[in-house]
């Protein structure tokens, strides 16, 4: 493995249900998100992951006038940064999903590997607090894929279990579907997905192809162990506040800066770099 090659840090700043009653640092905003953005890349990310927000109820939306000013705001502030759109939604349809994709054709997006459970849950009690299905068909992937080539964006699989990269390297024998590398990221936490385990880790990459990248994001208490297994295996690490609002101290995070900082604390004990934007744009296949 190449485990000295640069690391690629991602900061996923909001997410669909973290809000400021989570952390009052969770961007809602235009000027809000390109303020963390701009702390996210003068720490250390070359990539942000974003989840528009409705700036007054805090809730995530779809809607493409929203996106719009977020990005502008964003690109006006930060425009180094390779920008990645969310296309995940339980409520709206495939279509709805990848709309904003379409209309402003950022450098990369998400793209949803599997239908599953998906739950919120209280795990010292094993209940379940509120759960649906996250609907991810075959057919809407397909559909999926061919909008992200329309838009010449490039997409980042999350692979919530390992059936995920099974579907993406099923999909991917059509060969019309993605551009090469294809780009993964393991998501471990969620609540009817798969809980970080250095062993299983060690599966999922092994099922990578060659020449492909891979990312981890972990959720809650998931995610300083999946970054500190995926810097010295090779991988990238996406953090922020919609995958944790904490740090490991248990402290409310100053921003996804705050994470942001300490992973490239980690990359540094461990011997490797951490990637410009344009660094990892080559890393990635977004430029040559």
């Amino acid at each position: 493995m190449e485990k000295k090659k640069k690391l690629i840090i991602c900061a996923a700043l909001t997410g669909g249900p973290t809000t400021k009653n989570n952390n009052p640092n969770v961007p809602y905003t235009p000027e809000e998100f390109a303020e963390e953005c701009f702390r996210c890349y003068q720490e250390g990310a070359s990539i942000v992951h974003l989840h528009a927000k409705d700036p007054e109820s805090g809730f995530a939306t779809m809607d493409v006038e929203v996106h719009g000013k977020i990005l502008d705001a964003v690109r006006a502030k930060c425009p180094e940064l390779i920008i990645n759109i969310s296309t995940g939604s339980a409520m709206d349809t495939p279509d709805v999903r990848i709309r904003p994709v379409e209309v402003f054709r950022p450098e990369m997006c998400s793209f949803n590997t599997n239908s599953m459970n998906f739950a919120f849950v209280d795990y010292k009690k094993g209940e379940v607090l509120l759960e649906f299905i996250y609907q991810n068909t075959f057919k809407d992937q397909v559909f999926w894929a061919k909008k992200i080539l329309e838009a010449n964006s490039r997409p980042e699989f999350e692979i919530f279990d390992p059936g995920g990269l099974s579907n993406v390297l099923l999909l991917d024998k059509q060969k019309d579907l993605f551009k090469h590398p294809l780009n993964f990221q393991f998501v471990y936490g969620v609540a009817g997905g798969m809980a970080f385990d250095p062993m299983l880790h060690l599966s999922l990459v092994n099922m990578v192809p060659e020449g492909s990248t891979y990312s981890v994001c972990g959720v809650g208490p998931h995610q300083m162990p999946a970054a500190f297994m995926s810097i010295i295996t090779g991988g990238h690490v996406r953090v922020g506040l919609e995958d944790n609002v904490r740090m490991p101290d248990n402290s409310l995070a100053r921003g996804s800066w705050d994470q942001v900082r300490l992973v490239k604390d980690l990359a540094r004990i461990a011997g490797r770099g951490v990637a410009s934007p344009e660094e990892a744009r080559v890393m990635l296949g977004i430029r040559e």
